[in-house]
């Protein structure tokens, strides 16, 4: 018998979202959570205040429905650690777009 809080687990999302990543801010890591209702093509991208793409964490990968967490440790495409400041991320999940922001202290 699968007790109430499992089962509640592993319900597919209903909708594709993305949550605010936690902690937030954040130093040196932080978790970026989101769920897909669907299969879809994902890209998570990190960018600065500027609108430049400091990093991308997940580039065009075929995903199943479910919720899915990724990681970023503060360090740009070269593997540079970046300043404090404010960043966004953005999901991309077939037509779904969503950003939010996030603070990295050091």
């Amino acid at each position: 018998c699968v007790n109430q809080e499992v089962r509640e687990s592993m319900k597919l999302p209903t909708t594709t979202t993305l949550a605010q990543n936690y902690p937030n801010p954040f130093n040196p890591v932080t978790n970026i959570r989101f769920g897909l209702n669907g299969a879809a093509s994902v890209t998570l991208t990190v960018y600065n205040a500027a609108g430049q793409v400091v990093r991308t964490l997940i580039a065009g990968e075929f995903m199943e429905s479910g919720t899915y967490s990724q990681t970023w440790d503060g360090r740009d495409t070269p593997g540079d650690r970046v300043g404090s400041g404010i960043y966004f991320y953005e999901l991309r999940a077939g037509s779904f777009t969503s950003m939010k922001k996030m603070t990295l202290v050091q």
